[in-house]
């Protein structure tokens, strides 16, 4: 029982942690463009440029 007095605190903290980074993450602009990726990957880089 003791060791909830340690575990809690550092899972609230861990969970901070990552609701810290998603909120980074959408401040830096990473789910601007969703919809550009799966057209880039539709693309035939491949053939020779005339």
């Amino acid at each position: 029982m003791n060791v909830l007095i340690y575990l809690i605190p550092i899972a609230l903290f861990m969970g901070a942690i990552g609701l810290g980074a998603f909120i980074w993450s959408l401040k830096s602009g990473q789910y601007d463009d969703l919809e550009g990726a799966a057209w880039r990957i539709l693309q035939d880089d491949d053939t020779p440029k005339p």
